[in-house]
């Protein structure tokens, strides 16, 4: 049976009075990739918000490989191998390059299946942020933010990798860098869920969908059915 990294079950969550997760119910497979579609308010960040624990679950459980994490505060449901890249990449601006990893590093957990990320591995990974090592956060640019922020969350050495919109606002030469460090990372055994508003990259690197519809979920299925289904893209996504 396969075993699963990331659980929600029958998640309800509220801004306010405004009910945004209707019984939200998805697993993200160990090693896999869950590409999570929806349009603009579907309710995809409230999910990463809501598995990271910056937002209470009214109703429902939130599961890291089988363990319960639904009242956790989000540093303890970080320790226990969740890490986020956030939308809007969020980085220290008044913080240089090396300075945002180190103030995210923390030593693997027992459990993890993966060589330990450090400022060394993360500089070879992105050696542009190697050369830009002293350089302020905010001077760099948005591809060389979205990678600090990926390295950021990285240095936690997380098993579940949460990343929302990563190529939000990116030239169509630095999304591509970005998609294919993200491939880098499946490859890795990372567990990962990949926000996206354009299906097309999500297909090209996912296992798994789910498409969510007015804050409920509406399609779970594989890139490659929904790929045949031009209708259900339209209905719930309002393209093709």
């Amino acid at each position: 049976m396969a075993t699963s990294a990331l659980s929600l079950e029958h998640v309800d969550a509220f801004y306010g009075d405004s009910h945004v997760l209707q019984d939200v119910s998805f697993e993200l497979g160990e090693a896999r990739m869950l590409g999570l579609l929806g349009r603009n308010g579907a309710g995809k960040s409230t999910c990463m918000n809501v598995g990271m624990g910056l937002l209470g679950a009214r109703n429902g459980a939130i599961k890291v490989f089988g363990q319960p994490v639904t009242r956790l505060p989000p540093e303890q449901i970080s320790a226990s191998g969740v890490a986020l890249v956030p939308q809007g990449r969020r980085i220290f601006r008044s913080l240089t390059v090396r300075e945002n990893l180190v103030v995210a590093a923390r030593k693997p957990g027992t459990a993890g299946r993966h060589a330990e990320w450090t400022i060394e591995t993360i500089f070879e990974m992105f050696p542009r942020l190697q050369e830009r090592a002293s350089q302020m956060a905010a001077h760099l640019s948005g591809g060389e933010q979205q990678m600090l922020a990926i390295g950021r969350a990285l240095m936690g050495n997380p098993r579940i990798l949460l990343m929302d919109e990563p190529s939000e606002g990116l030239a169509p030469q630095i999304v591509a860098e970005v998609m294919a460090t993200i491939r880098k990372l499946k490859e890795s055994g990372l567990s990962i869920i990949l926000v996206e508003q354009n299906p097309n990259l999500v297909f090209d690197v996912a296992d798994d969908i789910v498409i969510l519809n007015t804050g409920r979920v509406a399609v779970v299925s594989t890139p490659a059915a929904l790929q045949k289904d031009d209708a259900l893209l339209r209905q719930h996504l309002g393209v093709f």
